[in-house]
């Protein structure tokens, strides 16, 4: 059995990478989608997650159910980095802005904080959250961990962390019960927080700042159907013409819907406190670079004209790499109280609807 998730196909020890653009040259097919560019050896149990270096060109770090975190280089298939620090099964990684830490989530109850290069934990907190069911974390812009999992008596609940003083929380809030785990997806432009829980049919969005409290509800996008899983598309795909600031891929039992997250305006022209310049998709250094300890943050590209992907895109490399064979293309504790919170962000009446759904075809149906 393989597992997919976005390039990738999981297997017990390997998993291979599949770069599906390149196979496209002219509108014609110039490689089997069956042939993988690189396969990754190193974990010996299944692989179940995977997530780029923030700014590092070709760095991919992998966890499986061996409990090993592994660093690679994925332009010459080798491992970098190996980090056997957590005892048990993990939940959930995130790098932080610039890619120098990220942290982690595990079956043990411990949040970590962990300094790839120096193959360390260099901070860790004890059951950020006092229930036993899993927890997730991600990093937010600023440096600060959000996390969601549950308290002691089953109640979902959501966190705010300063890694650098793990003995109280910035923020602490309790949302509802439910057996569902909290996926967080952040939108480190508008400082926004996404929560979209597994068999939940709703989406809440939070806004993040640096004034009490801190976490801030915004609204609720309510739908019929409960989601089997969620997508969070990046920032350059949206649609700035109808000041669309985020778009989610919510998969159902047979189909796919998008939903869009809107601002509206009255005017037609470029809303520039919307849309502040954002990650573009080129590396800010190389893998030997931040391997010596090198630090960027992410190459911005402004979102004026809607994002244009450049026609060609260079693949430079240290030394020999299999990607380089690849054809050029175009390219404070407190309870949440729902109904008695305010639903603006900045005062701006985020909306959020449903797109025509893209609809998987049922293979015990007659065609």
């Amino acid at each position: 059995m393989s597992y997919y998730i976005m390039m990738f196909f999981f297997t017990f020890h390997t998993f291979p990478y599949y770069d599906f653009m390149p196979y496209y040259n002219d509108h014609s097919l110039t490689r089997p989608l069956s042939d993988p560019v690189v396969v990754l050896e190193g974990h010996s149990k299944r692989v179940g997650i995977v997530s780029w270096h923030p700014t590092a060109r070709n760095i991919l770090l992998s966890a499986g159910s061996d409990n090993l975190v592994i660093i690679w280089n994925v332009g010459t298939g080798e491992p970098l980095i190996s980090m056997d620090d957590h005892p048990d099964l993990i939940y959930s990684i995130s790098w932080n802005r610039n890619g120098s830490l990220f942290c982690t989530t595990c079956k043990d109850r411990r949040l970590r904080v962990c300094d790839p290069r120096k193959r360390e934990v260099v901070a860790e907190r004890l059951a950020p959250h006092e229930g036993i069911r899993p927890m997730r974390a991600i990093f937010t812009r600023d440096g600060n961990i959000f996390t969601t999992g549950f308290t002691r008596m089953s109640q979902r609940e959501l966190g705010l962390w300063d890694p650098t003083n793990f003995e109280e929380p910035i923020a602490l809030l309790e949302l509802d019960t439910s057996n569902g785990v909290l996926l967080p997806y952040y939108d480190a432009d508008a400082n926004m927080v996404y929560l979209c829980g597994k068999g939940d049919s709703s989406i809440r969005y939070f806004e993040i700042t640096e004034e009490p409290p801190y976490v801030h509800y915004l609204n609720t996008f309510s739908s019929k159907e409960p989601q089997r899983g969620m997508g969070f598309m990046p920032k350059r795909g949206v649609d700035v013409t109808k000041c669309e600031i985020a778009r989610l891929f919510k998969l159902l039992d047979k189909k796919c819907e998008p939903i869009t997250m809107t601002v509206p305006r009255k005017s037609d022209l470029f809303q520039d406190d919307l849309y502040p310049d954002t990650a573009g998709p080129e590396p800010a250094m190389e893998p030997d670079e931040w391997l010596d300890g090198r630090d960027e943050d992410p190459i911005l590209v402004s979102m004026r004209d809607g994002y244009v992907p450049p026609k060609s895109r260079e693949l430079k490399v240290a030394k020999k790499n299999v990607l380089g064979s690849r054809p050029t293309t175009r390219r404070s504790v407190s309870t949440l109280d729902t109904n008695s919170l305010p639903v603006t962000l900045h005062g701006l009446g985020l909306r959020a609807k449903p797109s025509p759904c893209l609809r998987f075809s049922d293979p015990t149906e007659p065609v």
